[in-house]
């Protein structure tokens, strides 16, 4: 199944692949992830799917795509760093439920590509710059 699948090299590669059923997952990859789900491992609990974090940016968000992307790719990276078996790659799905931290769970999937090193390199340039990283989105008062 994964062998098939081509690899993203550049942002603005990922930025043609993003739609409405577009997600990224970092994980072992669709071979290992076909047939399985997630776990919440605070409360032990098996999810009904995979977690995944849309590609599609948010209706609110107004800044550039490359952006977004960038942002989300941020927000999941340490999981392939943490654990090199674990890789970013794009796939399709339909949307059955949300986990613990709202993220979308897909429970049928078809694979779209891998996200090369590259890529990941790219967005943690992009996000460093242009984020104000580890700010707190509470207001002070």
């Amino acid at each position: 199944m994964s062998e098939s699948i081509p690899t993203v090299k550049t942002l603005k590669e990922l930025e043609r692949l993003v739609g409405p059923d577009r997600y990224l997952r970092v994980s072992s990859g669709p071979d290992d992830d076909a047939g399985r789900t997630s776990r919440d491992y605070e409360s032990g609990l098996e999810l009904p799917g995979l977690s995944v974090n849309p590609l599609m940016p948010a209706t609110w968000w107004t800044r550039p795509r490359n952006e977004w992307l960038a942002r989300q790719m941020c927000n999941y990276v340490h999981l392939a760093e943490e654990a090199p078996d674990r890789h970013a790659w794009v796939l399709a799905g339909d949307i059955v439920a949300r986990g613990p931290d709202n993220e979308p769970i897909v429970a049928r999937f078809e694979p779209i590509a891998w996200i090369a090193d590259e890529v990941l390199d790219e967005a943690k340039e992009l996000y460093g710059q242009r984020f104000d990283v580890a700010e707190d989105s509470t207001p002070d008062d």
